[in-house]
């Protein structure tokens, strides 16, 4: 547990699984990162009275950040709490630019302002001091990377820089380095400069976005296979994802439709791995570590996968999972689309490792 000098807001409980029924505590507090950048964290546990489990940090994607991704007051969705329940001491953070953690005074101007803001090398600096605090905080105990989507390359460009510093790494759904095909963010996407082929077009998106309800819920409906989506998801689940992520901006309220900003530096990276470069090289990686795959994901591909695999020679251990039928949104969806099959997976990874 991190003891009062760290800024501690709040503190709320609620029943874990029926199975458990551990209590689920929260604590807040923030880490400073570069100077002037402090990031917000969530710290999920189970029972401050005994001695904590491994740590494990999640990690969210190019849009919503960390509590509205991993920590949903609802049942089915907060991963976080599940792995609470399990043992883990489990910690959410948001990377600058998101949630609660400092923004970059950039995003107070129109988004065409800027060039893209929050690459990959600053989302590894917020990784770097929140690993570290926990290590001074934790300095025998275990600390495991999860990262989702854009937070799996934002994990493995920080375990690939930082080697020795974490015990394991799970990256689910994640680009890596694939063919230069991708039909969302690839070549031919509007996300490619028409004037500069294989470049980034910048005024697709500038130096931050905007995201309402609609833009967060139609790449989960295309993702779900058929029209029942209520049958694949829960529809509090999905209600509280849009809820929790406008939440997150206090800019949201002021647009119409109600939206919030999110940093577009996340998906030039993306643009760049979905063409077939490579940001960081997985050689360097010294830690067990877990690629899962959801086979309804729309993000990282089959090629993305094997050549994560392929490149991670150094590491002691590596396991590749495929969850069958699961979309790009496994951790949120019902329990038996892939979600109870996560779970058990990264538990058992981390408890390994």
């Amino acid at each position: 547990m991190f003891p009062l000098l760290l800024t501690l807001l709040f503190t709320w409980s609620q029943a874990a699984n029926s199975n458990t029924q551990a209590q689920i505590q929260r604590r807040d507090f923030f880490v400073t990162s570069d100077p002037g950048i402090r990031i917000y964290v969530r710290e999920v546990f189970a029972n401050p009275d005994i001695e904590p489990g491994p740590a494990i940090v999640l990690i969210h994607g190019a849009r919503v950040p960390g509590v509205a991704s991993f920590d949903l007051p609802v049942p089915g969705g907060s991963l976080a709490a599940d792995l609470a329940a399990r043992g883990f001491d489990v910690y959410v953070p948001d990377i600058r630019g998101y949630g609660r953690s400092t923004r970059p005074r950039e995003m107070e101007d129109a988004p065409e302002a800027h060039a893209p803001l929050v690459r990959s090398n600053e989302a590894a600096r917020d990784l770097a001091a929140v690993v570290d605090q926990l290590r001074r905080q934790r300095p025998r105990e275990r600390i495991v990377l999860f990262g989702w989507a854009t937070g799996g390359q934002w994990a493995g460009y920080y375990a690939s820089a930082h080697p020795g510093k974490i015990s394991a790494l799970i990256l689910l759904n994640s680009l890596y380095r694939g063919s230069s095909k991708h039909e969302l963010i690839g070549r031919g996407s509007d996300l490619e400069d028409p004037a500069h082929p294989a470049r980034f077009n910048a005024t697709a998106c500038g130096g931050y976005r905007w995201n309402d309800a609609n833009s967060l819920l139609r790449p989960w409906d295309h993702s779900i296979p058929g029209e029942a989506k209520n049958a694949w998801r829960d529809r509090t689940v999905a209600e509280a994802y849009v809820r929790e992520a406008l939440a997150s901006d206090p800019k949201s309220p002021m647009r119409t439709p109600p939206a919030f900003r999110s940093p577009c530096g996340a998906l030039e990276d993306s643009f760049y791995l979905a063409i077939g470069r490579q940001l960081w090289d997985a050689s360097l990686i010294t830690v067990p570590t877990l690629v899962i795959a959801s086979e309804h994901d729309f993000w990282s591909r089959p090629e993305d996968r094997q050549n994560l695999v392929d490149d991670l020679v150094h590491a002691p251990k590596v396991q590749l999972v495929t969850i069958p039928e699961a979309t790009h949104f496994v951790h949120l969806d019902r329990p038996e689309r892939g979600r109870d099959v996560l779970l058990k997976e990264v538990a058992a990874f981390a408890l390994a490792n």
